[in-house]
Order: structure tokens, then sequence, then C-alpha cells
């Protein structure tokens, strides 16, 4: 569902990403582990169109996606919830689920959205800026999810979330999975939760992918040992 290859990137002269080759296939959870400034982020902001990529290649399905903007990448089925959540502060919850629309041609919030998330449904008349901050992020997975993405993309999803959340949102990102056929691609630094969540995961060292296993054959300890600093 996406097959990246030999994806570089860079900025400026600085090159990041070194020739990343990633097939994840329909219905796969596919996490990414690493340290801070290895090249998690970037990938990211690669892969939607962020940071305009130096070479290789990116599809989505059949549907190449290299060197288009980020807005036509969503309407060829990528969905990307920024590190940080990036949600719309002064705008309701449902005016900020209606912005992931645009590309759909849709006017209304498909009702599974709110069945995935029933705290949204409660709160859909609040600002996004008076969420908690795992609220907040069930708002930027919801947004996501309104343009009826192919492949979904989080960065660092539990960055500043309580554990029991951490634990509920893994919960939800296998059940989105489930219900709606996703591909789903998460950086992330706790190991517990990419366990909890994935069904492979890949660690990657300054721009390069070291490590790749499932999730079934993990070597925890070696795992660790690239995310200690």
């Amino acid at each position: 569902m996406l097959n990246v290859k030999s994806l570089r990137a860079a900025y400026g002269q600085s090159e990041v990403l070194h020739g990343l080759n990633l097939d994840v296939a329909p219905g796969e959870i596919v996490a990414i582990m690493g340290r801070n400034g290895m090249g998690k982020t970037t990938l990211m902001k690669t892969l939607m169109g962020i940071v305009p990529e130096r070479g290789g290649d990116v599809s989505v399905g059949d549907q190449p996606i290299t060197g288009l903007k980020s807005h036509q990448r969503v309407a060829r089925g990528i969905a990307y919830v920024p590190q940080g959540r990036m949600i719309f502060s002064a705008m309701t919850v449902q005016e900020n689920v209606e912005t992931g629309l645009t590309v759909t041609g849709q006017s209304n919030v498909p009702e599974d959205i709110y069945e995935l998330f029933p705290v949204l449904l409660e709160m859909k008349n609040r600002r996004g800026g008076n969420l908690s901050g795992g609220q907040q992020q069930q708002l930027a997975i919801a947004r996501a999810l309104a343009s009826n993405p192919k492949v979904l993309l989080l960065d660092e999803p539990t960055e500043g979330i309580q554990p029991s959340i951490i634990r509920e949102m893994a919960r939800t990102l296998r059940r989105i999975r489930d219900e709606k056929g996703l591909s789903i691609v998460v950086s992330e630094q706790v190991l517990s939760f990419a366990l909890d969540v994935a069904d492979r995961v890949m660690v990657i060292e300054n721009g390069t992918f070291v490590h790749d296993s499932p999730r079934a054959g993990i070597d925890e300890a070696t795992v660790s040992k690239f995310l200690s600093v």
C-alpha cells in the first residue's frame, strides 16, 4: 500500500535520509523507532511532501506521489498526524474534523469517526484548544481520517500523553486498521507502545534503517540498545 524506494532527503546541503526503502502492506501497522535526530520526523515530512525528496520514489497503492505537493498527496490517499498534533485551537472540535473533508467532496463528518472517538462527539462544539493533550491527539487522528486515507502517518503520537491514554490509543489504532483496512506508519520512541500496536518494528539510525523485525520475533534488548542515548 505504501512503497518507498531509495528515498533521500536533505536540509540544504546536509542529507538526512540516505536511500531508505520501506514497503507497508495493506492493513499493516509499522512502527519506526529511533532516538531524536535520527530521521523519523524528516521521513514523515518527506512522505507528506513538506520536505522535498532529493531522490527516490514514493507511491500509495499504484499511485506515484513523488514530487507532488502535500494536498495532492492527501488526495492520493495519504494522511498525516504531525508531532505536537497541530490542531486549530480556536476552532471547534467539529470544525477541526471538517477541515479533513476538503479532498473528499463531503460536507458532513462520517458517523464512524465519532464512533471511534466518542469523547469528540461529546465535545464537538468545544474549542480544540480547551481539550486535554490526549483528546487533542484523538482530534488530530479524527481529522486525518476524515480525508478517507489509505495510509495514515503518525509522528510521535504518544509524546506528552499519560500512560492510560497511550494504551487506549494503541487499541484505537488497531481498531481503525481492522475496520477501515488502513495501513499505518507510526514513528515512536516508546517501545511498549510500538509492541502494543505494530505488526512490524523498524529502527532508524542516522537516516538509515538498521533493524527490521516482525513484532512476534523482536529482540527487545537490541531495539532498546538503539533507543538508549
